[in-house]
């Protein structure tokens, strides 16, 4: 199946909802996250709450997520010295 005119019309379209959609969001998004909020959806980041009154499950959540993006980042940077290593060692 080829990519015609109508695939690259609609992908430039959908760019532009989502970027309109993601700009309304951010400009409302207090109102945003405290209807859903309501409704059972939490969205809002653990970082973005006031850390003295979170409740210790709220705590802990945010000390699991720091420790995975800790760990996420330790393991970009052992890959990146990896593929530095490897390519002195080719030149």
């Amino acid at each position: 199946m080829a990519i015609r005119g109508e695939h690259l019309i609609g992908f430039a379209v959908g760019i532009g909802v989502s970027a309109a959609g993601y700009y309304l969001y951010k400009k409302n998004q207090t109102k945003v996250n405290t209807f859903l909020g309501e409704h059972g959806i939490n969205i809002a980041s653990v970082f973005e709450k006031d850390r003295n009154a979170m409740t210790l499950k709220e705590l802990i959540l945010a000390k699991e997520e720091l420790e995975d993006l800790i760990a996420e980042k330790e393991h970009a940077e052992k890959e990146e010295k990896k593929s530095r290593k490897t390519k002195a060692e080719k030149n």
